[in-house]
């Protein structure tokens, strides 16, 4: 069975774009001058959403990761506040893209560290994935890992911060979210058992892990095992969701290449796959033609 691949935020193409804001034009204006700016990027980036899932649709992609700030400031009380005025109209949004068959997913930024030593940090961290769990839980997404909330370990060597930190978040977080490895502070390996500690699933990146561990191909034994492992922390392995990306200059290289050549062999197994690809749409119709022609 061909897994289902994963379109990340935007289309090479104009067809899927949203708006941005920065904090300077935003703070330019005066609190109506605000407010106006928010709803009308907020309304504009519902429609991209909604334009996005008929984009899905049309191409067959099962899958899809809203940006992290589709909506710009909402976690800071104006915004959450007109984000809230929203409410019905997100609801029809995301029912639709649960009717079309297609998976709701984010990627909270970098910001996020759980296991600062800095409770400043921490806090603000917390912020920032109650907004992404306020989206999911507007756009009437399930409460499991279904609508996933992907994270990074953090800071390294604080295994047992993170677990602490994870076990105490609200219960609309901590039900959607996932770990992933990456490159320096958390191999696979080592993410693999916080995640079974703290009781949530592993999303696998094989990209990151040959990086972490300086393998030479995909084909190396522990990739299959590492992709068998981190099923076994997803409590619906159907859902078992993994990412797959070649580097831009050399098979090691970090950086992502605008397309995938080399997929692992035991990602046949893999039910959902997000592509990280800077060719997004164009990487996906390569591999989809790829898996077809492989049947």
């Amino acid at each position: 069975m061909q897994p289902q691949l994963g379109l990340v935020c935007i289309t090479t193409s104009k067809d899927v774009r949203y708006r941005a804001l920065t904090r300077k034009r935003l703070l330019e204006q005066s609190e109506d001058g605000q407010r106006r700016l928010l709803e009308d990027i907020y309304r504009d980036n519902i429609q991209t959403f909604d334009a996005a899932m008929r984009f899905c649709e049309r191409e067959g992609i099962a899958l899809y990761r809203l940006p992290s700030s589709i909506f710009p400031f909402a976690d800071e009380p104006l915004g959450r506040e007109i984000l809230e005025r929203f409410a019905q109209t997100l609801a029809r949004s995301g029912r639709r893209a649960l009717e079309r068959g297609i998976r709701l997913v984010m990627h909270p930024d970098q910001f996020v560290v759980l296991n600062s030593d800095s409770e400043g940090v921490v806090a603000n961290s917390v912020k920032i994935l109650r907004m992404h769990a306020d989206i999911m839980d507007l756009l009437d997404q399930p409460r499991s890992p279904w609508a996933l909330l992907e994270i990074h370990g953090g800071k390294s060597k604080r295994a047992d911060a993170l677990v602490e930190r994870i076990a105490a978040l609200p219960d609309g977080i901590r039900c959607r979210i996932g770990l992933e490895n990456d490159e320096y502070a958390y191999g696979a390996d080592e993410i693999h058992a916080i995640c079974l500690r703290a009781g949530v699933p592993m999303v696998f990146d094989a990209h990151h892990h040959v990086v972490h561990d300086k393998l030479d191909s995909y084909e190396h034994p522990s990739v299959g095992a590492m992709l068998l492992k981190a099923r076994a922390t997803w409590r619906e392995p159907a859902h078992q969701l993994v990412h797959i990306s070649n580097g831009r200059s050399g098979f090691n290289d970090r950086q992502h290449a605008d397309l995938i050549a080399t997929m692992p062999s035991s990602y046949r197994m893999a039910p959902w796959i997000e592509i990280e690809a800077k060719l997004k749409e164009e990487a996906i119709r390569g591999l989809s033609g790829w898996y077809a022609q492989a049947g």
